[in-house]
């Protein structure tokens, strides 16, 4: 089967399933490379074209998940020590020539008369047609085709068909491993040291080449093997061999008009890898046992089939043709990259979750809190994937301690950006283009990045009721972070209440107050209130392991009966800061900063989104004012239900209304700049039952934060995986007040009025689970199994759903949108 007879792009350019672009755009090429991205959760690949090399415009790259690498730079009178994910040596590389004479197919050197690309997300394969002419206006069609596997996660191919189109004659093609890589894809690390990689060693037999390196500090081994093949029967072939590459070149004659295909399979292996001897070895081996590329393909497809039944998410919108099937579209957009980033494949690798995928090297490829929005859409469709990435933080649990141990306290602290082995990766310095200077960058501040640790491991055991792993891993972690959070809080004996200062929320434009910028702010209400949570759970799970397990687990974690009366008194008495109007602060003293002059900015610099570095280069800052990159207060409303937010604050000692929530959103979000692609997906979560029509917007901004690519510029670095899982996440949970709280299964559905009808299909407790929500009805529909029965409420209705039964609910409540005021959360609701 050759590719022409498989594909039409034309023809299915407007398909849910297809993200298709045309033509040559070289300031979109990077968003376009990283957005077209083929990945398999160990090895993915960037959307660039084969014949193109680093030049500004394209950036061809390959990573494998978990491989760093160390270097130190000089800047700006310091230096500094960085981590980064490596971009790996390119197994990409076809050009071709016609004729004896004139330039290799190159971006620069032949004329492209038509472009088109495309990836395929139902069977995850990066599609391209292009006409091109050389200098000598011979005219040729090619077509390619590109996966990675993910079948078998160390293979990935290439196959393409050339045509002559008004020529006959000789063809020159050749097929290169280029081992002459660096990491340049970040504009604002030029300055930074960016060979990761020794000179590569090289070899090659028959139709076979392989080039192997090392990464200079972290010694890690990599090789890449590539087998190509021509379908001329009687082709010329030479090896080539030059200083990083390594690769074959033919010499086939070609008729106008009659195709001829060139198959390409790499595989790619590192000393990380498990069960092999070494990487050259098993690259050739697996390359050797390697099937042809079509039946790579059929195993390839075949996965992703199956990959799909695990996540299917749809929907029915009151919107026009194209409108709807654009935001179904980019819905499977995200929900691809998710898939690419994290699979099976990752669950072995000790690898953790990238904030920007394996599609860049924006953010040096760390691991932050992304896991938070990103684990509630896995645990509900592959927990034993989240499983697998709870224990890249267990594993790291030493070096958490020895954080703590820096910051003079007990317990563990995460980082804030971590990578191979789990130390503190946050530079101190990031660079601002506005004013070309350097920053200092305090965000190692983010203590919050324990809660977000402790809120997975919970929500996990929530999900699946395993308590094996609560046992063996999850309890650990609490404890942990429980004592982290216990010796850095302060007590004032006069008011017995503890005060948590010196941090960081999750808004980045408060590093500290105007006259002490950088030493943190203190209580900071997201803070205090997670915190509580966090204690209240690890009293939990010490009264659910009890029943289950001896005491063992808490003699060998030391745990006594002192520390947990301490941990019950500190989660009812930490200090919570409040306005003057009564609604929380986002921090102590937050209330007497400045008001920005919003419409005055933005009507000088339209947008506003890093305010920090608009600031900074005016030579303020923004400690001064009452501005918020994100949601930082109203986290709290993601995170948590009205009813558990009620029940922490009255915990501590506040007589919270609930009948605030409202209005604690609207203060907020007109105070926020929306300078991460997570805010409009906060904010579209915690608007989705005061103002439904604002909520749906959100969402569907954030379904183009990188499409639109919104972020100035920002996705040809990588796609932000967080907000993709995220979107999908406000349409699995948010709409359907989806809860998994006390062994229940809690829905309180709200669908926006142009969300007509949601389909999904989600795993709980051993179940699963066929949704069908319209404005209306609520149907459930649990498959054969041998799971235990589970308890469904959906509103205030209990009920007991048993494998293999159904379960239809209709609902009464009227499905009127409201503008801005009231409708906030019932008790049992989500959000606010």
């Amino acid at each position: 089967m050759t590719i022409a007879d498989d594909c039409s792009l034309c023809a299915v350019a407007d398909s849910e399933w297809l993200l298709t672009y045309t033509g040559i755009d070289p300031a979109a090429e990077g968003t376009r490379e990283a957005l077209l991205t083929v990945g398999n959760g160990y090895l993915a690949t960037r959307g660039a074209a084969p014949e193109a090399t680093a030049d500004g415009i394209h950036y061809p790259a390959t990573y494998a998940a978990g491989v760093y690498n160390r270097l130190d730079s000089g800047v700006d009178g310091r230096v500094r020590s960085d981590e980064s994910l490596v971009n790996l040596p390119n197994w990409l590389p076809i050009t071709l020539r016609a004729g004896d004479e004139g330039p290799w197919l190159a971006p620069d050197t032949w004329k492209v008369v038509h472009h088109h690309v495309a990836l395929d997300l139902r069977r995850g394969l990066h599609l391209r047609e292009l006409v091109v002419e050389d200098p000598q206006c011979r005219r040729t069609r090619i077509r390619q085709e590109r996966l990675v596997s993910m079948d078998r996660p160390h293979l990935a191919c290439l196959r393409t068909a050339v045509t002559p189109q008004n020529w006959s004659g000789t063809l020159r093609v050749r097929s290169l491993l280029d081992g002459r890589v660096r990491n340049d894809n970040v504009a604002e690390f030029a300055a930074l040291a960016k060979d990761h990689l020794a000179e590569p060693l090289t070899g090659h037999h028959g139709d076979t080449c392989w080039l192997v390196t090392e990464t200079r500090q972290s010694r890690i081994r990599v090789a890449v093997a590539a087998r190509t093949t021509v379908s001329d029967d009687n082709p010329g072939r030479c090896e080539v061999d030059s200083p990083g590459r390594v690769g074959h070149q033919w010499t086939v004659l070609v008729e106008a008009g009659v195709p001829m295909t060139v198959d390409k399979t790499a595989a790619v292996f590192t000393s990380r890898d498990n069960a092999i001897s070494e990487p050259v070895d098993a690259a050739r081996k697996e390359l050797a046992d390697a099937p042809d590329v079509p039946a790579l393909r059929a195993a390839h497809m075949l996965a992703w089939e199956h990959l799909w039944q695990l996540l299917p998410l749809s929907f029915d919108a009151d919107l026009r043709s194209g409108e709807e099937i654009g935001a179904r579209r980019a819905v499977n957009v995200h929900l691809f990259h998710v898939a690419q980033t994290l699979s099976r494949h990752t669950a072995d690798l000790d690898a953790g979750v990238p904030a920007r995928g394996l599609h860049g090297e924006g953010y040096r490829g760390h691991v932050f809190w992304d896991e938070l929005f990103i684990f509630p859409l896995l645990n509900l469709r592959v927990p034993e994937l989240t499983r697998a990435l709870l224990l890249y933080r267990y594993r790291r649990l030493p070096q958490a301690r020895r954080l703590a141990r820096l910051a003079g306290a007990a317990g563990a602290l995460f980082p804030w950006q971590s990578g191979s082995d789990g130390r503190e990766e946050t530079p101190e310095y990031f660079y601002n283009p506005r004013s070309r200077r350097w920053m200092a960058d305090n965000s190692r501040r983010q203590y919050h990045v324990n809660l977000a640790v402790a809120y997975n491991v919970w929500h996990y055991y929530q999900v699946t009721g395993d308590i094996d792993f609560l046992a063996a891993y999850g309890a650990e972690l609490l404890v942990e972070i429980a004592r982290f959070w216990a010796a850095i809080a302060e007590h004032d004996p006069v008011a017995d209440r503890y005060h948590l200062r010196g941090v960081m929320g999750p808004d980045e434009f408060h590093d500290g107050y105007p006259d002490r910028p950088g030493a943190g702010v203190d209580d900071n209400a997201y803070i205090a209130v997670m915190t509580s949570w966090v204690l209240a759970r690890v009293l939990d799970a010490h009264e659910v392991l009890g029943g289950h397990h001896t005491e063992d687990l808490w003699l060998r974690l030391g745990v006594t009966d002192t520390e947990l009366r301490h941990w019950d008194h500190l989660s009812r008495r930490l200090h919570v800061p409040f306005l003057s109007s009564g609604l929380l602060a986002q921090f102590d003293g937050y209330g007497d900063l400045d008001e920005l002059d919003w419409d005055a900015y933005r009507a000088r610099y339209g947008d506003i989104g890093r305010l920090d570095l608009v600031l900074e280069a005016e030579n303020d800052t923004t400690n001064r004012y009452q501005a918020s990159k994100q949601a930082d207060v109203l986290m709290l409303f993601y995170l948590l239900s009205a009813d558990e937010l009620t029940e922490i604050l009255h915990r501590l000692g506040h007589d919270f209304d609930p009948a605030t929530i409202p209005d604690t959103v609207a203060h907020y979000l007109a105070r926020t700049t929306h300078g991460s692609t997570l805010s409009r997906v906060v904010h579209a979560w915690v608007l989705s039952r005061r103002d439904r029509p604002a909520s749906w917007r959100l969402l569907r901004e954030a379904l183009d934060a990188d499409l639109a690519d919104t972020q100035n510029g920002t996705t040809r670095e990588g796609i932000h995986l967080g907000a993709m899982a995220a979107t999908a996440d406000i349409l699995q949970r948010c709409y359907t007040g989806l809860e998994t709280r006390g062994d229940t299964l809690r829905l309180h559905p709200r669908l926006p009025d142009a969300l007509t009808q949601l389909d999904f299909d989600l795993r709980y407790r051993g179940h699963w689970l066929r949704f069908h929500l319209t404005h209306d009805l609520v149907d459930i529909h649990a498959r054969p199994g041998a799971a235990a029965p589970i308890i469904i409420t959906v509103d205030d209705e209990t009920h007991t759903l048993h494998s293999g039964t159904h379960l239809r609910v209709r609902q009464t409540r009227p499905p009127a949108e409201n503008t801005g005021q009231g409708d906030r959360a019932p008790a049992d609701g989500k959000g606010a």
